[in-house]
């Protein structure tokens, strides 16, 4: 029987040699390593991806270490695969994202591991015919042979000759035989183009000049984090392209973190500009043979830049030497599901454990960064005007109290008036309001029946153009009922609140000759298509922009001078301790998109709060008082970054079940000086998915080791078959 061995940290690069005990960490969610033997005429190293038996099966998993077990108890390692090792420092952050999140090292090497197919031999190369001269004497030559020879005057694949002469394949393999057709080897890819470091990028102004310099002095001087911060439009990805070139030039690989990748289309256009080639993409939109391909082009150090999602952070990159994460207050960085882990956070770890710099650039910088920046642990680069002669734009509140919309409209006069100047100077506008679909709720007018989705407690979203009802957590879609299913009252539903497609229906009625279209992330079908509206603005045959959060980001809209925002409110409902954080965060980097070049901008807030800290800094522009009186709340409540999170999620089937073990968690709770056990209480979303769910919170001090506490909470109550506890370190949703 194969026993799990204690988790071990990879010692130094050591080789085991045949009968000698090693570990072997398998991508699966177990405890640790498992112990082997090295197998005859086997070398192996620490690193070194081996297939070995698991039970009645064959894995894959790579060597961590020594083995502990006595030999007879541990079966051979069966093969070597011929790929490049894991790097140590990959091997590190493994160790180090498991210990810290609570998630079995499998389960973090599966991460690292996500691409089975990239971990077999690549498909074999396809074989062209070409026509041999001269042709084999004695060959009999039918007309339909001759027609094959015709068409072989250049290589071609067995397929194309057969369509090309009219004839089955039968032919042109008989022909290949006969020695009348020469088999050629062509390439299946080509290798990834190297980034060229040496063209010159965009002519820097004197302070992007003095943050480039600093930056580039950091790569190949050892681990450091730098916060790059700018507002927004102030040059932040052109300056740190020329740290990603002198990273090149020092022949190091390099990884960037994109939050999302709506933002990539414009960023990837812009690196392309800049270096003359793309750099290799990473992300869920990828196909399955470009994830092989890629996963091996790291490996192999062919891919010299890659750009991606979080996972991007786990390739086995065996030359990186810098890290750039983009937009690094995002909390798309946050991975909910699986291994629950802060990309951002782990790409510091990453950074450290390499030896390398990391450079974190954001407009609105998270707390935690700020905080660690004021501590002196980070270092700081500030970009205090926009580039060039672009200036911020001017932003102004509209009190809803006092410029009320019509009824069953959601645009106030003066912003409908704001609009008309607008489209009438020729310019471009856009409308903000962080709602999908077209409405967030429909009711029954007779009974006040709500459509909600059976799976989650979660009110089902109207999308009208799609002509479907869908829950945005779980997926669910479903037709708009002809009837209503409690009081069967027919055509008596009604949409409640805008969505997206709703302030659309507003819009073609009070600007009907506007180009209009809608930004969203389910209007959109990945980088293509966002590039694709990128692109109609910039050549103006869109006036009027209506978008949700993948509008707020990244993107350069020249001609766009206005911005307005619909319901600034909206953020700060729900109770989370990051709602005024991420509020203030999101309507600056959708004021950003405004009068970002000749023209100067101006930015419109529809609230209904007009004296919060936040409505007042976005129209101070005093970031610095906003984030001070931030900390200071959070401080006062012992909230991060000034204390531990740690959130307990139970799960199961059936209520009942998960109620008694919340209870049983809740009265083994942790009881230390300091530390506050909040719960057990059901979750916003008490049902999500079929799963019923209950919330404990642990709060403790900076000082507090919550992760020793939470393994030995855990380990005091037995968690039945069918019942799922889910540890989140250092929680970002609260749902």
């Amino acid at each position: 029987m194969l026993l799990p061995t204690a988790n071990r940290h990879p010692v130094p690069s050591s080789s085991f040699l045949p009968g000698d005990r090693l570990s072997v960490l398998l991508p699966l969610p177990l405890a640790g390593p498992y112990d082997y033997l090295a197998g005859p005429e086997q070398a192996l190293g620490i690193g070194d991806f081996v297939r070995v038996p698991l039970g009645t099966r064959r894995a894959v998993g790579v060597v961590w270490g020594a083995g502990g077990l006595a030999p007879e108890k541990c079966r051979a390692v069966i093969e070597r695969l011929d790929l490049p090792p894991l790097p140590p420092s990959s091997q590190r952050l493994v160790d180090w994202v498991a210990a810290y999140t609570l998630a079995p090292p499998g389960a973090v090497l599966r991460m690292a591991l996500s691409v089975p197919a990239a971990l077999e031999p690549p498909p074999a190369d396809p074989v062209a015919y070409v026509a041999v001269t001269p042709l084999p004497t004695g060959l009999k030559l039918t007309a339909a042979r001759q027609r094959v020879l015709a068409a072989a005057w250049q290589p071609a694949s067995a397929a194309q000759l057969a369509r090309e002469a009219g004839v089955g394949v039968g032919v042109i393999k008989g022909l290949a035989a006969a020695g009348a057709l020469a088999g050629v080897a062509q390439s299946r890819r080509r290798p990834p183009a190297a980034p060229d470091w040496r063209r010159p990028g965009l002519v820097l102004g004197p302070d992007q000049e003095q943050a480039a310099a600093s930056l580039m002095a950091a790569v190949g001087a050892g681990y450091s984090v730098t916060l790059l911060e700018g507002v927004t439009g102030s040059g932040k990805t052109e300056v740190y392209f020329e740290a990603v070139a002198r990273a090149l030039e020092q022949r190091h690989q390099v990884l960037v973190l994109l939050p999302e990748i709506a933002l990539s289309a414009q960023w990837l256009a812009r690196f392309e500009r800049r270096f003359g080639v793309r750099p290799l993409e990473w992300h869920s939109e990828i196909t399955p043979a470009a994830r092989r391909d890629g996963w091996r082009d790291v490996a192999y150090g062919r891919a010299r830049v890659v750009v991606g999602a979080r996972s991007a952070l786990f390739l086995p990159y065996p030359e990186l030497g810098l890290i750039v994460v983009d937009e690094e207050h995002d909390a798309s960085f946050k991975q909910e599901e699986g291994v629950i882990y802060h990309a951002r956070d782990m790409a510091v770890v990453r950074a450290r454990e390499g030896g390398i710099p990391i450079i974190l650039a954001s407009a609105t910088p998270s707390l935690e960064t700020q905080t660690n920046v004021a501590a002196g642990r980070y270092g700081r680069v500030h970009l205090p005007s926009r580039h060039g002669t672009a200036v911020l734009p001017d932003i102004a509140l509209i009190d809803l109290r006092r410029h009320a919309p019509p009824r069953q409209s959601w645009l106030s006069p003066p912003l409908v008036t704001a609009v008309e100047e607008t489209l009438a100077a020729g310019e471009q506008a856009m409308l903000f309001l962080n709602r999908r679909g077209y409405a967030p709720l429909t009711l029954c007018r007779t009974c006040g029946h709500r459509l909600q989705c059976p799976n989650c407690t979660a009110w089902l979203v109207e999308h009208r153009q799609a002509g479907r009802l869908q829950c945005h957590h779980c997926g669910h879609v479903a037709p708009r009922p002809a009837c209503c299913p409690e009081c069967q009252a027919e055509d008596s539903f009604a949409a409640c609140g805008p969505g997206v497609e709703r302030l659309a229906e507003e819009v073609a009625g009070k600007f009907p000759a506007a180009r209009t279209v809608i930004m969203a992330s389910d209007t959109l079908n990945g980088p293509q298509a966002i590039q694709a509206v990128i692109e109609q603005m910039t050549h103006r045959e869109i006036d009027l922009l209506i978008g949700t959060q993948v509008v707020a980001k990244g993107h350069h809209f020249p001609l766009l001078t206005l911005v307005g925002v619909v319901d600034a409110d909206l953020g700060l409902a729900g109770g989370d301790l990051r709602a005024a954080e991420r509020t203030f965060q999101l309507l600056s980097q959708v004021a950003g998109r405004a009068g970002r070049a000749a023209h100067r901008g101006r930015v419109l807030l529809q609230t209904c709060q007009p004296d919060d800290k936040v409505m007042q800094a976005l129209v101070s522009g005093d970031a610095d008082s906003f984030y001070a009186a931030e900390s200071e709340d959070r401080r006062a409540a012992g909230m991060p970054p000034f204390g531990r999170l740690v959130a307990l999620i139970v799960s199961g089937e059936e209520p009942d079940p998960v109620d008694r073990l919340a209870g049983q968690l809740a009265r083994s709770a942790p009881r230390a000086e300091g530390v506050t056990v909040f719960g057990p209480a059901p979750a916003p979303l008490a049902i999500l998915r079929g799963r019923h769910r209950r919330r404990l919170l642990l709060v403790a001090p900076r000082t507090v080791n919550v992760q020793a506490l939470a393994r030995q909470w855990l380990a005091a109550v037995a968690i039945p078959h069918g019942l799922k506890v889910q540890v989140d370190v250092d929680p970002y949703s609260f749902l």
